[in-house]
C-alpha cells in the first residue's frame, strides 16, 4: 500500500517537472534560423508597404538574437544600404561637355602603377573622364569567373582605379559590351550556344535562352563595382552576322525582315533592365548600328528615352554632311543628348606600331567643325567626346600602338580640342607637359621626353625605324646573297674568307640590339603584364632578332669547318 502511494507521488512529481520544463521552453525567445528570419523579413516587406521601419522588423526588437541570425540581419541591412545607392543624383545640365580618354583593356592593359602615373597626366592635358573598356580584365565572379584574363584586375584594383580617377578629377565611365564584340565571352565552350553565327564568336544571339541573363549578370557585376558612376557605356557596335541564326531568321520571317527592330528589341531590353536597377544612370552606346535604322523605328522603340548615341568616325577628313544628317535624325527621333568619338590611336592600321600624329590631329580638327555647328540643333545637346585609343581591332587581333606610344598623339588631340586649333600655345603647353617637342610632319615628339612611358615611346620609335631595316640590309648584302645562302647553311659549307666580309657587321648588330632589347623589356615590365610583353616582342622583334642570332650561329659553325666540302 505504501509503495503504491510512493509510486503515485513520484509520478506526480515527474509530471509537474515536465510541465514546468515545457512551459519554460515555450515561453523563452526562439533562436531564429537564417532562412526563417530572411523569409519572414521578405514576406513583411512584400505585403506591408508602409513605413521603412515596418519593412525591417528586426529593428523593432532590440533583444539579442543568435549569431547566424545576426549575420543575416547585417547582410540584409547592408543590402538595404546598397539599394539606397542605386538612385544617382541628376547631372548638372550646364556642365561643359566631357573630354573622355578611352582605355581599351582587351590588350596591353596597364599595370596599376602605370595608371597611377598617367591619370594625372590625362587631367593635365585637359581630359575630364576615362572610358574603361574592361573586357576580360574585369574581375568577374561566380559563374562568370571564366571570363577573366589570368592578369585581370582585382575588385580592390577597381576601387583603386576609381580613387585614382577621383584624385585627378576624372569621371569614370565603365563599358560593357552587350551585343557585338563579345568574343571574350563567346569563345568559351560554355557560351558557344549563345552565338548568333555558330562558327564566329563575335555576336550574341538575342533570342537564345540565357542571352539576356548573361548580359544582365555581367552588367550587374560591373555596375556594383562602380556605384558612383553616373554613366555606363553598353557598346552595341558592329553586331556582325545579326540575322543569320535560325532563331533570328524565324523572328525576321514573322516581322517583315526588320533587322533594325530586332537589334533595338535587345538593346532596349538591356537598357530598361539597367535603368530600373540604377535609376538616374545615363547610358551611352555606339551609334553605327542605328545609322541604317529608320527614324520611325528608332522612335517607336523607346530607345531615345533610355540612352544617348555616340557618333564615331576616325578618318582624318570627316564627311560633315553625313554627320549633320545623323545628328538631325537623332534629334528628330527624340534623343536629348549626343556624344562624339574621335581617335587618338589604334584606328590607322590593325598592326600599327607608331601613332601617325597628322591623321589624328586632322580628325580632331574635323570634329571641332562639328562641335561649332551644334547651335543648329536646338533640341539635342552635345554632352562629350570620347577620344578612343583602341588596343586591338577585336579580341583575337594583334596589338595596335601601345599606350605610351600614343601619349604624344593624345596630348595633341586634347590640347587641340581645348584651344580650338593646334596653336602655338597648345604646342608650348604640350612641350612643358611631355618634355618633348611635337613634330607633326615627322610624326614624332622630338626629345628625350619626361612623361610616364617616354622611355618605351622612344625605344619603340627606334625599333620601328631601325631593327627591320638593318636586318633586311644585312640579309640583302651581296656577300650574304652570294656566299652564305640558305643552301650554303643547309649543307654547312662556305668560304671562310667570304664570311669575314659580313660577320663583323653581324656581330656589331647583335652587340647593339641584345642589351638594348633587354633594357626595353625591363622598361615594359614596369607598366605591362608578361603576356603583353611576350606578344609585342613576338610580333615586332623576335622575327628579326631570331634571323640575326641564327645567322651568327651558322656562320660560327661553318667558319670552324675552314672551307671543307659541303655535307651530304
Amino acid at each position: 500500500m505504501l509503495s503504491t502511494r510512493l509510486v503515485t507521488l513520484l509520478r506526480v512529481v515527474v509530471f509537474t517537472l515536465v510541465v514546468a520544463v515545457v512551459f519554460k521552453l515555450v515561453s523563452r525567445p526562439r533562436l531564429a534560423l537564417p532562412g526563417n528570419e530572411l523569409s519572414l523579413a521578405s514576406s513583411i516587406r512584400f505585403w506591408n508597404k508602409k513605413s521603412e521601419k515596418e519593412q525591417e522588423p528586426w529593428k523593432q526588437d532590440a533583444r539579442p538574437v543568435g549569431g547566424v541570425a545576426q549575420e543575416v540581419k547585417e547582410q540584409v541591412e547592408s543590402l538595404a544600404k546598397v539599394e539606397k545607392l542605386q538612385t544617382l543624383p541628376p547631372l548638372d545640365p550646364n556642365a561643359p561637355p566631357l573630354k573622355v580618354v578611352h582605355l581599351d583593356l582587351k590588350g596591353a592593359a596597364p599595370k596599376m602603377k602605370y595608371l597611377e602615373q598617367i591619370f594625372p597626366l590625362f587631367s593635365s592635358l585637359g581630359a575630364t573622364g576615362v572610358l574603361l573598356e574592361y573586357e576580360d580584365m574585369f574581375p568577374y565572379e561566380g559563374d562568370l569567373q571564366l571570363l577573366r584574363s589570368p592578369y585581370a584586375y582585382s575588385a580592390e584594383d577597381i576601387k583603386t582605379i576609381r580613387n585614382l580617377a577621383k584624385l585627378s578629377n576624372l569621371q569614370v565611365i565603365p563599358l560593357v559590351q552587350v551585343f557585338g564584340h563579345l568574343e571574350f565571352v563567346l569563345k568559351h565552350e560554355k557560351y558557344t550556344e549563345l552565338r548568333e553565327v555558330e562558327a564566329y564568336p563575335n555576336s550574341l544571339n538575342p533570342h537564345a535562352l540565357g542571352a539576356q541573363a548573361l548580359i544582365q549578370a555581367m552588367v550587374i557585376q560591373v555596375m556594383d563595382q562602380h556605384p558612383d558612376s553616373p554613366w555606363l557605356h553598353i557598346g552595341a557596335d558592329e553586331v556582325f552576322g545579326l540575322g543569320e541564326s535560325q532563331d533570328s531568321k524565324n523572328w525576321l520571317n514573322n516581322n517583315v525582315g526588320d533587322v533594325g527592330k530586332m537589334f533595338l528589341n535587345h538593346v532596349v531590353a538591356v537598357a530598361r533592365f539597367i535603368v530600373e536597377r540604377r535609376p538616374g544612370i545615363h547610358l551611352l552606346m555606339w551609334d553605327d548600328m542605328m545609322r541604317q535604322i529608320s527614324a520611325s523605328t528608332l522612335k517607336e522603340s523607346g530607345l531615345p528615352s533610355l540612352a544617348s548615341p555616340v557618333i564615331w568616325f576616325y578618318a582624318a577628313e570627316l564627311n560633315l554632311k553625313k554627320i549633320d544628317q545623323l545628328i538631325s535624325k537623332y534629334q528628330e527621333v527624340g534623343f536629348k543628348d549626343v556624344w562624339f568619338a574621335s581617335a587618338f590611336k589604334g584606328a590607322s592600321c590593325i598592326y600599327q606600331r607608331v601613332t601617325p600624329l597628322s591623321k589624328h590631329l586632322t580628325n580632331h580638327l574635323s570634329w571641332l567643325k562639328v562641335m561649332k555647328s551644334m547651335s543648329k540643333y536646338p533640341s539635342i545637346s552635345f554632352r562629350g567626346i570620347v577620344l578612343t585609343g583602341w588596343q586591338r581591332y577585336d579580341h583575337f587581333a594583334v596589338l595596335c600602338e601601345l599606350l605610351p606610344v600614343g601619349i604624344p598623339s593624345l596630348a595633341v588631340c586634347l590640347k587641340t580640342l581645348e584651344h580650338g586649333a593646334f596653336s602655338g600655345k597648345a604646342q608650348m603647353e604640350i612641350q612643358n607637359l611631355l618634355g618633348c617637342s611635337i613634330k607633326i610632319e615627322e610624326g614624332i615628339c622630338k626629345g628625350s621626353g619626361a612623361f610616364s612611358g617616354s622611355e618605351v615611346y622612344n625605344m619603340v620609335l627606334k625599333i620601328d625605324k631601325e631593327l627591320q631595316k638593318q636586318t633586311e640590309e644585312l640579309m640583302n648584302d651581296k656577300r650574304v646573297r652570294g656566299s652564305f645562302t640558305n643552301y650554303h647553311r643547309k649543307y654547312n659549307f662556305a668560304n671562310p674568307r667570304d664570311l669575314a666580309f659580313f660577320t663583323n657587321k653581324l656581330e656589331k648588330l647583335l652587340v647593339h640590339w641584345e642589351p638594348f632589347l633587354q633594357n626595353f623589356r625591363t622598361q615594359m615590365e614596369t607598366m605591362f603584364f608578361p603576356d603583353t610583353i611576350e606578344e609585342w616582342m613576338d610580333e615586332n622583334v623576335n622575327e628579326h632578332m631570331d634571323k640575326l642570332r641564327k645567322m651568327a650561329a651558322d656562320a660560327d659553325q661553318i667558319g670552324k669547318l675552314k672551307g671543307r666540302p659541303k655535307s651530304q
